[in-house]
């Protein structure tokens, strides 16, 4: 069995991961909210660019903690396309638990549904994103310890989306991130406890891309997404704030023909 360290940089991953993992779900909840108080194609929007939030924040927390993941023994690559595609499946699964919350009717049975999807689609993105792994050697996972990290991941997934319909206020939307950025990051960490390593030395070049070649630009490209995303959300109006300026400007139009 070769020793794994899940932290090789100490608390630098961990601690970046949790604050990526909290920043997407921050601005997903934001996004969630201005969509429940929109209608139309605003609601579709803000749905679309909430699932791309969440979707991203949990993915980019992923990779980043995996920037810390080393293994004694062998070196470690990511296949390319399957590590896209586990981005991809994120975004669309969450996009899914999202938009049931979204446009549910029965608000108590989306929210199971949505909370189902998005928390399996997040062990989806996980374990897929752990696949595109290649090593010197066998990467097997303690069925039990997976199991608990699926578990993890639906209750997080159901609270999120709990607080997006529930709570409103900006604060309480920063400590339900706070909570959410845990509930991710003990997932990723639940999963990583339930893998073993059998190395197998060789000196044969492995497949794939290492992790500073295509993971660490990559997720810095999408947390810069986030950070921008984040500006564009907290600078954009909310519903009652447009209705506030448009009953302004209906007073104003009234109030000018009597100068």
């Amino acid at each position: 069995m070769g020793h794994l360290d899940h932290a090789a940089y100490g608390w630098l991953t961990p601690a970046l991961s949790y604050v990526m993992a909290s920043i997407g779900a921050a601005l997903g909840l934001r996004c969630t909210v201005r969509a429940l108080a929109a209608t139309g194609r605003s609601r579709r929007n803000w749905l679309i660019t909430a699932a791309s939030a969440i979707g991203t924040g949990i993915w980019t927390m992923h990779f980043v903690a995996m920037l810390g993941f080393s293994v004694t023994g062998t070196e470690i690559h990511y296949n390319v396309p399957l590590t896209i595609l586990s981005l991809l499946v994120a975004m669309t699964v969450v996009g899914a638990g999202v938009f049931a919350v979204g446009y549910g009717r029965e608000r108590g049975r989306a929210l199971v549904l949505g909370g189902l999807t998005t928390g399996l689609g997040v062990a989806s993105m996980h374990y897929l994103g752990m696949a595109a792994l290649r090593l010197h050697g066998r990467i097997t996972y303690d069925p039990l310890t997976v199991g608990i990290s699926v578990a993890i991941a639906v209750v997080a997934a159901t609270a999120a989306l709990w607080a997006a319909l529930n709570i409103k206020s900006p604060v309480a939307v920063a400590v339900a991130s706070l909570v959410m950025g845990a509930a991710v990051s003990s997932m990723h960490y639940t999963g990583m406890l339930a893998v073993g390593v059998t190395v197998a030395p060789s000196d044969a070049a492995l497949p794939g891309a290492t992790a500073m070649q295509f993971i660490f630009p990559l997720a810095v490209g999408l947390g810069s997404y986030l950070f921008l995303t984040s500006a564009f959300v907290a600078l954009s109006p909310t519903a009652d704030e447009r209705a506030a300026s448009a009953q302004a400007r209906s007073l104003g139009e009234r109030a000018a023909p009597a100068h």
